[in-house]
């Protein structure tokens, strides 16, 4: 009798024990959209606006996704903003067990990303994936580095990158003009031209954005500003128009 119930309690902890072991993030459920990134003049570029949305809903509008990672590094994650701060604190750790050796040398963005890259691809095998797109960019000892890694593992550097919607609409617009010589303002300029057709044609995005650059003398992210928009385009005003017969 003792023996059975014992047998019945034991199973009731593994049984709840298995549960709370289960715990992950199933489906993203507060996401930022896409981040733009690209090598100008004297470094690395990103921007990226401050939108979390809760599924369909714009929850949040000060959202920060892009973050300095060390010295030499900068961060910035589309999908899931919980899974976004769990990356964050992984950094963390391996940033002040990097500082511990105190020989006098630092991460590069090339180390970090390469340690990223193992990490989604870990969670990736072991079913438990952490829902984000990340872009990596820095400069280390005059060598100017970005690259991406998604929720899978899949990984490249490139002179410019881009997540989420910014893949399909920014990314075009970034082959076509961008320069390896462009100075900061120029820069800039680009990435707005960008953000606008990102605004204006991804229902997830807002007029809320931040710039961050990094240079060797270190990692600066700009306050929050918003861009001119003009909605007076007979697209936005008709835009059912050549449509007649549809829903």
């Amino acid at each position: 009798m003792a023996d059975s119930m014992f047998s019945s309690s034991a199973s009731a902890k593994d049984s709840a024990s298995s549960e709370i072991g289960s715990e992950r993030t199933l489906y993203p459920y507060v996401t930022g959209t896409s981040v733009l990134g690209m090598k100008y003049k004297d470094g690395v570029i990103m921007a990226a606006d401050m939108g979390g949305s809760y599924g369909s809903t714009l929850r949040y509008k000060s959202v920060e996704r892009i973050k300095p990672i060390g010295k030499h590094s900068l961060l910035g994650a589309s999908g899931e903003i919980s899974d976004f701060q769990e990356i964050l604190r992984y950094l963390d750790e391996l940033i002040l067990y990097d500082n511990m050796w105190d020989d006098g040398n630092s991460l590069g963005p090339k180390e970090v990303h390469n340690y990223l890259t193992r990490v989604m691809y870990n969670r990736r095998n072991k079913f438990n994936p952490l829902w984000n797109s990340l872009v990596l960019g820095g400069i280390k000892n005059g060598q100017k580095y970005l690259g991406t890694v998604n929720m899978i593992g899949t990984h490249y550097e490139d002179s410019h990158v881009a997540t989420g919607f910014g893949n399909h609409l920014a990314r075009p617009i970034l082959r076509a003009e961008w320069r390896e010589d462009l100075t900061f303002e120029e820069a800039v300029k680009l990435l707005e031209k960008c953000l606008l057709v990102l605004l204006y044609r991804d229902r997830s995005a807002i007029n809320k954005f931040q710039i961050a650059k990094i240079t060797e003398e270190g990692a600066t992210i700009f306050p929050p500003y918003a861009l001119k928009t003009f909605w007076g385009f007979a697209a936005f005003q008709n835009p059912t128009k050549g449509a007649e017969g549809s829903w």
